[in-house]
């Protein structure tokens, strides 16, 4: 594969993170079914071995239907969550400011927060 610059190599890199955790989550919950699931911020969100994955395939699920809603706030939260990107690097990426970032960014958790909260209730 041909890297374009370097943001976009991290780009590419944010995207295999996450379907690396998802995959990994996945056989974990498919191991050990169950547990008490916890609401979890998406900041706080810390991948150990140990952990419940629930949040983490929640947060999965909730990201796919976002990205099928626009798909510019699905990439900011990979870039930025799974990445690990900074909003600079983030807008460098998709070609949009900084601010454009940031608010796509607030966005996108508050939808995320609502379409998770709605489908455990």
């Amino acid at each position: 594969m041909e890297w374009q610059n370097r943001a976009h190599f991290f780009a590419v890199a944010a995207s295999a993170m996450r379907r690396i955790l998802i995959n990994y989550a996945r056989a974990h919950r498919a191991k050990k079914r169950g547990g008490q699931i916890r609401v979890v911020r998406l900041e706080d969100l810390v991948f150990e071995p140990s952990s419940n994955w629930g949040p983490l395939l929640e947060l999965d699920e909730a990201l796919s239907r976002l990205e099928k809603k626009d798909g510019r706030l699905s990439k900011v939260v990979e870039m930025r969550f799974f990445g690990g990107m900074s909003e600079e690097e983030t807008a460098s990426v998709l070609g949009v400011s900084v601010r454009t970032v940031k608010r796509d960014w607030r966005v996108a958790r508050a939808w995320l927060f609502g379409e998770i909260t709605k489908t455990r209730n």
